[in-house]
């Protein structure tokens, strides 16, 4: 019984850490599930980066099709613009949030504080203002509509705060990307 609470609260504390920082807001699954759709397409072409923008949008546009459509494929649906009963298009937002703290500060005070027979620390000072501010986000709306109405039957919005934003790497936007569809297509049901 010990052995197998520990080993629940063991990968219980490796999901948790896996996908730390992402927020997952799925839609409710029952229209979606009454359609018993099994093929879907895309609703927009891929974009092409023809200006060599450095633009974020035209490295992860490949990113969210291509873990979209895997995630899609291991629950069964199959990709299939000629029997499509469901399309599939997403939103790219950057936004903003107060207040937020990014999960390298997790161990330092954001609160300057006197205590008796002590200076007050500047550092203290200094982390409390550099963390206490604005934090960028990187935002994905997936929305999922039927082909036939042209009806949303289910989407899911999905948030990470960006940890480096002045200097992105595109290897750690494509994993964190990735799990993070992973994670917000989770409450999808099986073809």
């Amino acid at each position: 019984m010990r052995l197998t609470y520990f080993l629940l609260t063991s990968i219980l504390a490796i999901a948790l850490t896996a996908c730390g920082g992402v927020e997952t807001r799925p839609a409710e699954t029952d229209t979606f599930a009454a359609g018993n759709y099994k093929y879907y397409s895309w609703r927009s072409e891929p974009l092409v980066n023809t200006g060599r923008s450095s633009d974020v949008l035209y490295t992860l546009d490949p990113v969210v099709r291509a873990e979209v459509d895997a995630t899609l494929r291991s629950k069964g649906y199959r990709l299939n613009p000629a029997k499509a009963q469901f399309s599939v298009d997403y939103i790219f937002a950057a936004g903003w949030r107060m207040g937020e703290k990014t999960s390298e500060s997790s161990n330092l005070n954001h609160r300057p504080s006197a205590m008796i027979n002590r200076q007050v620390d500047q550092a203290v000072v200094d982390n409390a203002n550099a963390l206490g501010g604005v934090k960028e986000t990187y935002n994905i709306g997936l929305m999922f509509n039927d082909t036939l109405s042209n009806e949303e039957v289910w989407h899911v919005v999905i948030t990470k705060i960006v940890e480096n934003v002045n200097n992105p790497d595109v290897s750690s936007l494509r994993k964190n990307a990735g799990s993070a569809i992973r994670q917000g297509l989770k409450t999808l049901p099986e073809a």
